[in-house]
């Protein structure tokens, strides 16, 4: 037996044809990039509940900031839902029509339809396996992506609510925000990150969200804010936050969960996933200490406030450029995007006059727009050999950058304007003048956070 053995493997050695054709080549799952991105999955969950109903329910009022948590809370259930029911197949899916395949994803995977427990993941970034139609797939289940792409689908529609606090119907605002999610976001989402996607083919960057999740965001919120108007007693300034602790718990939260939104993005636990974890971090750190610098010289003072919002701006911008970029990248990244960011909440706003309520615009919307432009410039192929920016003689990536960027403010702009107008006639959308001023938290909850006992 152990002499046939032997010649068995003499025999491989010399007909490797031979033996690769009645081998069977069956694909597994990789164990490490599966625990990964579960774990990367929930990250990107703890991003949205507690971390942003904490930051964006610090800055609020305390008449409204059960409003806000409320706002989170049940997007995080509503869109999971549209997401398992028909959005991941919208997004992520092939159309059966072959002109709208570059901009809409179809239903064959509606309510996960024909996707089982043991399919591994369609879509991969770096980490693949050869198939036996000499095609390629991922190492990760197919379940595991969809959850993953689902928690970018629910904190998407959360970020624009910073936008317009304090002043909208809680009716109003969950169709909104659900109609929003499926005519807008999934068809972005679509376009940017599916294989049929037309931005795709374009070759677009964006590694975990800036366009998709970011500047789509920020246009709906800027968009909603004039539309919906400004607060009764906004006074072209900041009102104050009733609890900067939150504001703070809730910017070192989504600090640790962007880890997963940037670094899970990769779909495998490899060297890019510990590039893009780094330069998040590096970005961030060095947008918040930029910040709290600018603040430093002009109002001759830091604040907790501003150092939060600093980080949160650099977690932004670097999102689209995590994959492409080194940590020479990110130190350009997050100081750029804060002096920008700092600009546009301290002096366009107010010199504007929009009620931009907690700043989605001024740091998600403008942080994305930023950070996708840098992602064409600084992309290098020192992470990614197959991608340059213009820095390394690419120009062309720049200019697919910015048809990427004018295409999502387009859609989105139009796409909202049109929602909001419908919503508004199926249900209203303004609260009404008593009940912003008795507080949303009472009038939309019938709850108040924070009781005085005698």
């Amino acid at each position: 037996m152990k002499k046939y053995i032997t010649l068995a493997s003499l025999l491989a050695l010399f007909t490797p044809a031979l033996f690769a054709q009645t081998t069977p080549i069956v694909p597994t799952v990789d164990a490490g990039d599966t625990a990964w991105m579960i774990v990367a999955t929930a990250l990107v969950l703890f991003m949205s509940i507690p971390g942003l109903a904490l930051f964006y329910g610090g800055l609020v009022r305390r008449k409204n900031v059960l409003n806000v948590f409320m706002q989170v809370f049940i997007l995080v259930a509503v869109i999971s839902i549209e997401w398992v029911v028909f959005g991941y197949s919208n997004a992520f899916g092939s159309s059966s029509i072959e002109w709208l395949k570059p901009y809409f994803g179809g239903f064959d995977w509606a309510f996960l339809n024909n996707i089982n427990v043991s399919d591994l993941s369609p879509y991969f970034i770096s980490h693949s396996q050869p198939t036996a139609d000499g095609g390629t797939i991922g190492t990760i289940p197919h379940i595991i992506f969809i959850m993953f792409q689902g928690m970018f689908a629910v904190i998407t529609p959360a970020l624009i609510l910073g936008a317009f606090a304090e002043r909208i119907s809680f009716k109003g605002f969950l169709v909104f925000s659900l109609l929003w999610a499926i005519f807008i976001y999934n068809p972005i989402a679509h376009w940017v990150w599916s294989g049929d996607g037309w931005l795709f083919k374009l070759g677009a960057l964006d590694f975990a969200g800036g366009t998709v999740v970011h500047i789509n965001a920020g246009v709906a919120a800027i968009v909603t804010a004039i539309m919906l108007g400004k607060r009764r007693d906004y006074k072209g300034h900041a009102l104050p936050p009733h609890n900067i602790t939150y504001v703070v718990m809730g910017a070192a939260m989504l600090w640790v969960g962007w880890f997963g939104f940037n670094a899970g993005s990769g779909l495998a636990a490899d060297g890019l996933a510990a590039n893009a974890l780094m330069v998040t971090h590096i970005a961030a750190a060095t947008a918040a200490i930029t910040w709290a610098l600018i603040e430093w010289f002009f109002d001759k003072r830091p604040t907790i406030v501003g150092i939060s919002t600093g980080a949160v701006a650099g977690l932004v911008a670097i999102t689209p450029a995590a994959g492409f970029v080194g940590v020479g990248g990110a130190l350009i990244i997050g100081v750029a995007v804060s002096v920008v960011c700092f600009i546009m909440v301290a002096y366009v706003k107010p010199k504007l006059g929009y009620d931009d309520s907690l700043d989605a615009f001024g740091v998600h919307g403008v942080g994305g727009i930023l950070g996708a432009i840098l992602t064409g410039v600084l992309a290098t192929p020192a992470i990614q050999s197959a991608y340059s920016g213009a820095a390394f003689g690419n120009l062309h990536q720049l200019w697919v950058q910015f048809i990427a960027i004018g295409a999502t403010i387009v859609f989105s702009g139009v796409g909202t304007f049109i929602l909001f107008k419908i919503t508004d006639l199926l249900v209203g959308v303004r609260a009404t003048d008593k009940q912003e001023a008795i507080g949303l938290d009472e009038t939309q909850h019938g709850e108040t956070a924070y009781t005085n006992f005698d």
